[in-house]
């Protein structure tokens, strides 16, 4: 199982998905752990009713269905599946609402949701999705990529709270993959994943909301200045012809 996990951290996003399919055929015995502990590109679904596309993870998950953050249906239906309690859903309703306007001024479109569960210590988890697709075919108002997708995912264990502060534990992702194809930029492809953590008690006086939400803002900030970093070097040394 260490090696498995090795393997996959040091394998290009954009074949993850076929890594991860070899691993589970080769060890069936650790099926969980693997898609537990293994990120992958996110996917994406249309839900009718809403007329909305959401994302596809394991945070959203039961069995073969996938429950939609705005019209709280899985999809295929499920009988007797999982769903949040009121006040959670609630909540999950309205950071669905504010994370969607986040993506729009950060990211210029793309595809984003919310999901949160009561974990076993009488909190909660939120997890908070975003997929953007910059190539030059997509939705985005940019797209000069001639492939190119940024997934990030964002996890939070928010503890129960005392005298007014929780802690919040905050697990990030981001999985990047671009080629180009331009006469100025010439073609390169790059693709690799970056995972940090940071951990903050915070008072709930202002709502678990915004606390989460400056939390992320933060964390992204740091990912994106780290993934500029790394694309300089590869730049400046004449490495970025290749994957990495």
């Amino acid at each position: 199982m260490e090696a498995a996990m090795g393997l996959m951290r040091r394998m290009p996003p954009k074949h993850s998905e076929t890594a991860l399919s070899a691993l589970l055929s080769l060890l069936p015995d650790h099926s969980s752990d693997l898609l537990s502990q293994v990120d992958q590109p996110l996917q994406v679904l249309l839900d009718e009713e809403s007329g909305k596309e959401f994302i596809l993870c394991e945070y959203n998950r039961d069995a073969d269905s996938y429950r939609s953050p705005w019209s709280n249906k899985y999809h295929p239906p499920l009988e007797d599946a999982l769903y949040p309690p009121a006040e959670l859903r609630k909540l999950e309703i309205e950071a669905n609402e504010v994370f969607a306007i986040y993506r729009d001024q950060y990211y210029e479109g793309g595809i984003s949701s919310v999901y949160m569960w009561e974990d076993d210590n009488e909190g909660f988890v939120a997890c908070f999705l975003i997929k953007k697709d910059g190539s030059k075919t997509a939705q985005g108002r940019r797209g000069h990529l001639e492939e190119g997708a940024w997934d990030a995912i964002h996890v939070i264990e928010v503890a129960p709270e005392e005298e007014g502060i929780a802690r919040y534990c905050l697990t990030s992702t981001v999985m990047l993959s671009l080629t180009t194809d331009h006469e100025s930029s010439g073609t390169f492809s790059l693709s690799g994943s970056i995972r940090r953590q940071m951990n903050m008690d915070l008072s709930v006086s202002e709502g678990h909301l915004c606390n989460m939400g400056k939390m992320i803002e933060e964390m992204e900030g740091k990912l994106r200045n780290s993934l500029d970093q790394v694309s300089e070097i590869l730049v400046f040394g004449g490495v970025i012809s290749s994957e990495s």
